[in-house]
């Protein structure tokens, strides 16, 4: 066995961090990319701490970007998300990740993937194509003096402490990212039926990202709940994962992934967090594992959603009517997303990140038997 390195960036992406790659530093070929990537995050590990790595043991930490100049005309770079499993390795590569995607515009510019054009206001408009959802999202963000991405600002996210500069993110036409339409199956709701022989009422979207929303109540826990909490209820995760396997299954998708479908409790906000602006509460689980906020492209789904008659999601928010934008409360705070729609289809869907280039150099990798 060896080591041998290449190039890379440690990323901050919203409330995610992870590496970020020029794809010429990889294989052309994907599937010699398994027992590098794998290797650079500290998987596979069987203690579910990637100590030996660049990942931290849980899913928004194990998660790298792959960049590169595209060839299409609506595009400047390609960038390709991959989920890397924790305890086993897997590369995973079905969806995309809102958070990460936020760090796509700053490194194309730093590795100069993009240069920056004259601009009266000094923000710079990267669109990326991303291979995953085959989808073209904006990055709108700002630059200092040189034309180099400026991280500070007075912007703040709920669950990163500090603030940093805005990074606007516009999610172009997201709709049917997987499965070509925003309801799958063509209902606003569906009925499940489970492993264990039992129903739960389910609403199948796909918007930015495929997702199932049920209720916490349908599923016996508060909507509130602590992340930490939920995942202590080892019954209620296994029915959750069967809920989101019943899901895939409706929506003729692979049960077996596990990045997408996502899965979302849903519930009212108390009259506390009505108060804050909060329209729906929501906890997540991604990768198998309660999330301690929530995957961005699940609320940018969340968010659209909440505009379509009869969802569950629609069903359970407040004050949302001929609003463009809704206010998620997650456990780590609140999220404001927002969505453009003209004669019924959505055109964008927009959110807004912070980013931070962490360290950048070369990241080792192990070779061989």
């Amino acid at each position: 066995m060896s080591t041998q390195a290449f190039p890379a960036y440690f990323m901050r992406g919203g409330t995610s961090n992870g590496l970020v790659i020029d794809r010429k530093h990889l294989p052309k070929d994907e599937s010699k990319w398994q027992p590098i990537l794998a290797s650079v995050m500290g998987s596979p590990d069987s203690y579910g701490r990637q100590l030996d790595g660049m990942g931290s043991g849980i899913s928004s930490t194990s998660k790298i970007m792959v960049v590169s100049r595209s060839t299409r005309d609506d595009a400047d770079v390609d960038a390709t998300f991959v989920q890397v499993g924790i305890k086993d390795g897997s590369l995973d590569m079905a969806g995309n990740c809102g958070n990460m995607s936020s760090a796509v515009g700053p490194f194309a510019l730093d590795a100069g993937l993009v240069a920056m054009k004259a601009s009266r206001d000094s923000r710079l408009r990267v669109r990326m194509f991303n291979t995953n959802t085959a989808k073209v999202i904006v990055s709108e963000f700002s630059v200092d003096e040189r034309g180099k991405y400026d991280p500070l600002g007075d912007y703040a996210i709920d669950g990163v402490p500090g603030t940093a500069s805005h990074i606007a993110l516009s999610f172009l036409d997201p709709a049917g990212a997987k499965t070509g339409k925003a309801l799958p199956t063509g209902n606003a709701v569906d009925e499940l039926q489970l492993e264990d022989a039992s129903t739960i009422r389910a609403s199948l979207t796909d918007i930015a990202n495929p997702g199932v929303f049920v209720l916490a109540s349908d599923v016996g826990v508060p909507g509130n709940i602590n992340p930490d909490a939920l995942g202590a209820y080892s019954n209620i995760m296994r029915r959750l994962e069967m809920i989101r396997r019943a899901g895939a299954r409706r929506m003729g998708m692979d049960e077996n992934t596990q990045s997408v479908p996502k899965i979302i409790l849903l519930s009212p906000p108390s009259a506390e967090e009505a108060a804050q602006g909060i329209n729906i509460i929501c906890r997540a689980l991604s990768m198998g594992q309660a999330h301690k906020a929530v995957p961005l492209t699940l609320a940018l789904n969340l968010g659209a959603s909440c505009g379509i008659p009869g969802t569950l999601a629609n069903l359970t928010a407040i004050i949302t009517d001929g609003k463009s934008s809704v206010v998620i409360g997650h456990a780590s705070g609140k999220l404001g997303v927002g969505s453009v729609v003209q004669d019924g289809k959505i055109e964008s869907a927009l959110l807004h990140r912070t980013s931070r280039i962490l360290m950048k150099g070369e990241v080792s990798y192990r070779t061989g038997g």
